[in-house]
């Protein structure tokens, strides 16, 4: 497994662009993919800068109204399993879109991941 592009990946842009239009105001993100040596999948990690006081519940509220209309999109965060964050692996084959947060307050960030499989979402599915 290897980072890939550690910083301005191409598709930042367009994550930046459309998280300030929901905001409402300008939005800086670090998209962090990494190069996995499998067949299929895609890890990507984001970084944001968020207040510290910031409440995991609230995150979990913003997360499930924004894509309350995509069933395809679960959001992945459990202490007591295997997979605790996303991970390519258990979604080979399908059209989910697994998306995972944890806080860093020290630091203020929000470190999002999210995994899919890179042959049924994007360019390979539509092919």
């Amino acid at each position: 497994m290897r980072s890939y592009k550690p910083h301005s990946h191409r598709h930042t842009a367009e994550i930046e662009q459309e998280l300030s239009a929901i905001a409402g105001s300008p939005i800086s993100v670090g998209l962090t993919p990494h190069a996995i040596e499998m067949v299929r999948g895609i890890l990507s990690t984001v970084h944001a800068r968020v207040s510290p006081e910031l409440k995991d519940v609230d995150i979990w509220k913003a997360y499930r109204s924004f894509y309350s209309g995509s069933p395809f999109v679960r959001l992945v965060k459990d202490q007591g399993t295997l997979y605790r964050f996303p991970e390519p692996k258990p979604l080979i084959g399908t059209n989910f879109a697994d998306i995972g947060f944890d806080v860093d307050r020290e630091k203020g960030r929000i470190i999002v991941m999210s995994a899919i499989d890179n042959l049924v979402k994007g360019s390979g599915g539509q092919g």
